[in-house]
């Protein structure tokens, strides 16, 4: 593998970021710690606990993973769209480097960013509720591959993605509702049946319920399954970025 050409695209990607830093980073924090203020003191005084879990402590992962998904899709997508915006894509594919070197240097960059993201909005929780974490490597390993494969997902959106209007369509039309109503805010065992069922449809609901498991013990769905999900999923996307870097499809208009 070229390391250098993965290094090169990945230092420009979080210079970038660095640049653009109220944006990238102090935005999202403070969104979510609104979210905490309204949801964990406003609602959080409504509802005594959730499966013997304070609700302003329960609704922390469904946050962190709200943040987390939104800013690894948002990051990748922007991250590759801008060189096909300007025209220096042809530039990257003419470089002496694969698919893979090129989609890992925007990849990794856009989920360093959300991971640090998650980061700060985790230690930002403490001082509004009371955290236990129960399995640390656990909550981790989710929060990695989630950064990983929602980055992923990212990419292949901004390659897809023909204007600034469509690069934004997916991530707000699509991905806020499936976290909304992918029990972030809610276990789903608070749903009525049929609602239930609906919800195990979505695929969201493995993720959150995989992150909260790590933190609390509580599982909507089997951590197995959630993890099954995740790596399925990621799986996925590289398989499409494979195939898109293969026929050139988007990246040749």
């Amino acid at each position: 593998m070229n390391l250098t050409a993965v290094k090169a695209i990945y230092v420009f990607e979080m210079k970038r970021t660095f640049r653009t830093l109220l944006q990238s980073v102090v935005a999202p924090v403070m969104s979510t710690s609104l979210y905490f203020v309204v949801f964990g003191a406003a609602i959080g005084s409504r509802i005594d606990q959730v499966e013997g879990v304070s609700y302003g402590a329960f609704i922390v992962p469904g946050l962190i993973m709200l943040t987390v998904l939104t800013q690894s899709v948002t990051n990748a997508a922007f991250g590759i769209y801008f060189p096909k915006f300007i025209g220096t894509i042809y530039e990257l594919l003419s470089a002496p480097a694969s698919f893979l070197e090129i989609t890992a240097g925007y990849v990794l960059a856009a989920a360093t960013k959300s991971f640090a993201i998650g980061l700060i909005i985790l230690g930002t929780a403490f001082f509004f509720v009371d955290l236990n974490i129960l399995h640390p490597l656990w909550m981790l390993t989710f929060f990695v591959l989630t950064c990983l494969s929602f980055s992923l997902l990212g990419f292949i959106i901004g390659i897809w993605a023909g204007n600034f209007e469509q690069l934004q369509l997916v991530p707000l039309l699509v991905l806020q509702p499936l976290i909304f109503l992918g029990g972030a805010f809610y276990s789903v065992s608070m749903l009525p049946d049929f609602w239930q069922t609906v919800t195990y449809f979505n695929p969201v609901v493995y993720l959150v319920s995989g992150f909260r498991w790590s933190f609390y013990g509580l599982a909507d769905v089997p951590i197995g399954l959630s993890l099954f999900a995740i790596l399925a999923f990621t799986g996925i996307c590289i398989g499409v970025i494979w195939l898109i870097f293969k026929t050139g499809w988007r990246l040749r208009d």
